[in-house]
């Protein structure tokens, strides 16, 4: 079989919650866009051509080493830092947040189950729980010690996906996957991961800010 590692990001903003895999694709960035491109023309092999092909389309991942870009990671790492926290826009876009060892299992399973059922199928791979990013930087600085103040809001992003939360029930069905982490399990294994690992942290920063001045 070939398995496709599609993203939520091609769904772009909920026209219905939960997201399931009959939902329109709307990819709002030229990422989402490449992702959606890719996607259909696995899904199109498939159709023609009747290869193995399995597409999943995992929502928000995070977890330890993450790229200090991303939201979650961005959030612990400027907290320990004792940095603001920027908050794009509002603060109010949620996203389904799903724990790097859930996804790593989905796949597992996808590779798994028997491919006569699964051929041709598109599955999410989600929790089917949204937390807004306002949010996750109340966590964040809560599990840190930090003060509230900290959060600071700056413009919002280009492109920005306003609300993703995944439908859950076709991976259960036919790969018989569920996630098994909960945010609050998942963000506390991540802050201690980020707290006991400052330098592979911040070697990448300081990489980037050279790459960025040079």
């Amino acid at each position: 079989r070939f398995i496709l590692i599609s993203s939520s990001e091609v769904y772009g903003t909920a026209e219905r919650a939960p997201m399931d895999e009959e939902h329109p694709l709307n990819p709002r960035s030229p990422y989402a866009a490449t992702k959606a491109g890719a996607d259909r023309l696995a899904y199109s092999y498939w159709t023609t051509y009747d290869l193995p092909i399995v597409i999943v389309r995992p929502f928000n991942n995070y977890g330890p080493r993450q790229h200090p870009e991303k939201v979650v990671p961005r959030f612990i790492t400027q907290a320990l830092a004792g940095e603001p926290l920027t908050i794009h826009g509002d603060g109010h876009a949620s996203r389904d947040w799903l724990y790097v060892t859930d996804d790593a299992e989905a796949i597992e399973a996808a590779i798994a189950a028997p491919i006569e059922p699964l051929a041709g199928e598109v599955i999410n791979v989600a929790t089917g729980v949204d937390i807004s990013v306002s949010e996750i930087a109340r966590l964040v600085l809560e599990a840190l010690g930090k003060p509230q103040s900290l959060c600071t809001y700056v413009p919002e992003r280009l492109g920005q996906v306003d609300r993703h939360i995944g439908s859950t029930d076709k991976a259960e069905r036919f790969v018989g996957w569920t996630a098994r982490t909960s945010f609050e399990q998942g963000l506390e294994r991540t802050v201690a991961w980020y707290r006991d690992n400052e330098a592979w942290w911040r070697a990448i920063l300081a990489r980037e800010a050279r790459a960025y001045s040079s």
